[in-house]
């Protein structure tokens, strides 16, 4: 869980944003002050853990930000509120390096705050890696990335990096490479990342101080996002990181659009396939085994007959729900239609296969369902293929197979090669 820290003396700015986070977050916890007396004693509180502050510059006991002086002595990413912006106000953002500033008069200012909030927050979980080889510049960069509340890693030349992005359990979302390095410059680090990532995939921002003005566009052609003139300073960096976090963000939500399911968030049928297949191929090549698994709610019909087909929709996404507390994040879930989902599974034995889907079958059972005022229950019935057969579509016809062997006899059970 996430605290946020709002510090504003208008109740109508404080009760506005309070709802706004609310409806917009989960898993946060919203702490509001508004003078900078109430405001120190949280941020000052060792007990209390504050991720992000949103701060008026303006409070009855203190005109000059000493709240923001508080917050970034504490490490606390911050977000300014201002009722206008002098000379003076600017300046005074910028000495503090808050993260961001925003006009409260702007007509745009509650969904400016929202933004600007969601990314710190995703920052928290963002993991970036940072390559140069100089030790100073890699201290440097540490600390400026880490001020934004990003998990860095380092390497000290191209080769190191490429190897940390094969061999590292993180995902990494952003690469910020020097241009000159031994054994692979910051080019080759990219032509090379390119042969396995795509821009829209993996971020690469070049540092460069080089003077030709040629090498901005050539690291650009050879498929870098960004490029960063050195010297380079801190806010400058931090503003066109956490802008190219942004984009790329935005790729993944056009291909989220186009992958998933609207309803479950499940991946849909189209792109089971077209994940399933590679997967498929790789495994036959090696000659090892996969598991395909059909599932489908026993007596569907009923639920919406008797309670509507907005329950019925509840009951679909459920089953999302539960498949992803209990698969792990490489099998493969999709949606294949109304309350049927299937399941690509590698790396796992036949032994655990009947473990993990007879586990999954107990917790349908067990679950109760609390929707719009009903409780409900309900089982599934689940068929799997267990092995490798000529093709794709041969598994999933074995599962589907086994799924009706289920509702033939007895529904709310598991079928295996049936």
């Amino acid at each position: 869980m996430k605290t946020i820290l709002l510090v504003d003396d208008s109740s109508l700015v404080i009760n506005m944003l309070t709802k706004a986070l609310n409806d917009s977050f989960k898993n946060i916890k919203i702490l509001t002050a508004k003078s900078v007396k109430e405001a120190a004693n949280y941020i000052l509180n060792e007990d209390i853990t504050i991720h992000i502050g949103v701060i008026d510059l303006n409070l009855p006991d203190g005109y000059d930000g000493e709240v923001v002086d508080l917050t970034i002595n504490k490490d606390i990413p911050t977000i300014v509120l201002t009722g206008l912006l002098s000379q003076n106000i600017k300046n005074i953002i910028l000495e503090k390096r808050v993260i961001d500033f925003i006009l409260k008069d702007s007509p745009k200012v509650l969904k400016q705050t929202l933004t600007s909030i969601d990314r710190v927050l995703k920052n928290y979980d963002t993991n970036i890696l940072v390559v140069d080889d100089s030790s100073t510049q890699l201290i440097i960069a540490t600390k400026m990335l880490n001020k934004i509340k990003l998990n860095v890693t380092t390497a000290k030349n191209g080769k190191d990096a490429y190897d940390i992005l094969e061999s590292s359990d993180k995902k990494f979302s952003l690469v910020l490479t020097d241009y000159h390095m031994p054994e692979m410059d910051g080019i080759e680090l990219t032509l090379k990342i390119r042969e396995k990532y795509d821009k829209d995939e993996l971020g690469i921002i070049v540092l460069s101080g080089n003077k030709d003005i040629d090498v901005h566009a050539q690291c650009i052609k050879m498929g870098a996002n960004d490029f960063i003139n050195k010297p380079y300073s801190e806010i400058e960096v931090s503003t066109r990181v956490n802008s190219n976090l942004e984009i790329l963000e935005l790729f993944q939500k056009t291909r989220d659009m186009a992958n998933k399911d609207f309803l479950t968030g499940a991946y849909n049928r189209r792109y089971f396939f077209e994940t399933g297949q590679a997967t498929f191929r790789k495994a036959k090549r090696a000659k090892k085994d996969l598991v395909v698994a059909m599932f489908d709610i026993d007596k569907f019909k009923n639920i919406n007959d008797t309670y509507g087909h907005n329950i019925g929709d509840i009951a679909i996404k459920e089953i999302a729900k539960i498949l992803n507390k209990n698969l792990r994040d490489s099998d493969l879930m999709a949606r294949f239609g109304g309350e049927e989902f299937c399941v690509l599974l590698e790396n796992i034995s036949l032994e655990n296969t009947k473990i993990l889907f007879e586990k999954i079958r107990l917790a349908f059972e067990n679950n109760i369902l609390h929707a719009l005022a009903h409780t409900i229950k309900y089982t599934v019935s689940i068929g799997v293929c267990y092995g490798i057969e000529d093709n794709l579509e041969m598994m999933i016809k074995k599962a589907d197979e086994g799924l009706y062997y289920c509702k033939n006899n007895g529904r709310n059970q598991v079928a295996i090669n049936k």
